[in-house]
């Protein structure tokens, strides 16, 4: 099927059918008028000559039967008492015939009368050869057409469809990165060369509303940073006093908190808009265990009044190179999902074998929604509380971004396990 989609094979299979059809329509028309003009002539021929044998006959008796290499003449009384006449011929009414015997192939001409039979038949065994001769010629002619045809579609798609085929090719060559390179300077002023002046106008316009969405998103990122530096400076200062009061510190804890995620989310959107992931050949490998027990410290207040407990398992040390921001954001939205979503139980996080594993106790999600987590405001039927539906979203990008894969999956006893894995880590 994929054969025929091809705007190519449609040219060739266009060529190719239109050749068949109307070389095959050139045949048989051939040998409907030959058959036609063959009985037309041999039939009337036979009459005419039988009609004027017999008004001969009437004028003159002595007139003898005609004889011919390839016509036989009789005149019988009716009956044909002496069998003189083959019995496939004997018995047809007046007129012309076709007639098949063991002898070949005739045509024969009937003339009844009350008192004489005449027949007079035409041997076309001949005829009937050069037929078959003129049919397989024929069929032969179809077949050399259709051949011609297909090679003709083929060459004329090949040169139709080149100027496609290059703009195609050159579509894919084009870089992501920087101002794409205009098409239409390579094609004619045709329709090809239309259609890339419009890709051209396209892209420009595409190239112009990404560029000034990254300016814009990198320049509101940069500038989120100095306030949110001042807030955190500010937090550190106040949690340093002494007699601070117990839910004045706990207020702050959640200010420091709340500061150092949007810091976080800060940096790694702005990794994402400018598509890179903002390491070197010297950054370090980053701690995973290190970075999700601050993650878990920093999420312990939204536990709240909740029988909720935070275990963190480290089974043996995961590394990887990216940015703090970044691992930080990715494993601190499946904890806060994990945490929000449960109200009860153990949200259990595991280290170990180049993954982290958030496992929680609470209603999972079903099946035929796990394949939806990952969408923009995508949110559960049976989810409630706030959210905008972004996090998982992000953290998705971060993953295609830096080569990791993460897997959602519900528990055999319930809940639900998110596995982010780090490949060569």
């Amino acid at each position: 099927m994929q054969f025929r989609r091809r705007l190519r094979s449609r040219i060739v299979l266009s060529f190719l059918l239109f050749g068949t059809l109307l070389s095959a329509l050139f045949a048989l028309s051939t040998l409907f008028l030959q058959n036609y003009l063959e009985d037309q002539l041999i039939g009337a021929t036979l009459k005419q000559e039988l009609d004027d044998y017999v008004t001969q006959l009437r004028l003159d008796p002595s007139v003898i039967e005609p004889f011919y290499t390839r016509i036989q003449g009789y005149i019988t009384r009716p009956g044909d008492p002496n069998h003189t006449v083959n019995a496939e011929v004997r018995n047809l009414p007046t007129g012309v015939h076709d007639v098949k015997t063991a002898n070949g192939v005739f045509k024969a001409a009937v003339r009844k009368e009350d008192d004489l039979w005449a027949f007079l038949i035409y041997d076309v065994s001949d005829n009937q050869r050069l037929k078959q001769q003129l049919i397989a010629a024929l069929i032969g002619v179809v077949l050399v057409f259709s051949v011609l045809s297909f090679m003709l579609g083929a060459s004329a798609s090949r040169r139709v469809m080149k100027p496609v085929s290059d703009l195609a090719a050159r579509l894919d060559t084009l870089s992501e990165e920087g101002k794409p390179e205009r098409l239409s300077v390579h094609f004619a002023d045709d329709e090809v060369g239309q259609l890339a002046d419009a890709l051209d106008s396209y892209a420009d316009r595409l190239h112009h509303l990404v560029e000034r969405d990254r300016e814009f998103n990198a320049d509101v990122s940069h500038e989120l940073r100095s306030p949110l530096t001042v807030i955190t400076g500010a937090t550190e200062l106040l949690l340093a006093q002494p007699d601070l009061d117990e839910k004045v510190r706990t207020r702050l804890l959640r200010i420091a908190r709340a500061a150092r995620q949007s810091a976080d989310i800060t940096t790694a959107l702005l990794h994402l808009v400018r598509a890179e992931q903002g390491i070197d050949k010297d950054s370090s490998a980053q701690n995973v265990g290190r970075i999700v027990k601050d993650v878990v410290h920093l999420h312990e207040p939204l536990i709240g009044n909740k029988s909720l407990a935070l275990r963190v398992v480290e089974e043996d040390r995961v590394s990887v190179i990216a940015p703090e921001s970044v691992v930080a954001v990715t494993v601190g939205n499946l904890i806060g999902n994990a945490m929000r979503y449960t109200p009860s139980g153990e949200v259990l996080i595991t280290i170990g074998g180049g993954r982290v594993r958030v496992l929680d106790t609470g209603p999972g999600i079903p099946e035929e929604e796990l394949e939806h987590v990952f969408e923009r405001h995508y949110r559960g039927q049976n989810i409630s509380g706030k959210g905008a539906g972004l996090g998982l979203a992000i953290v998705k990008r971060l993953c295609e971004l830096y080569g990791w894969s993460i897997h959602f999956s519900n528990r055999e006893t319930g809940g639900l396990c998110a596995e982010l894995r780090f490949f060569g880590s």
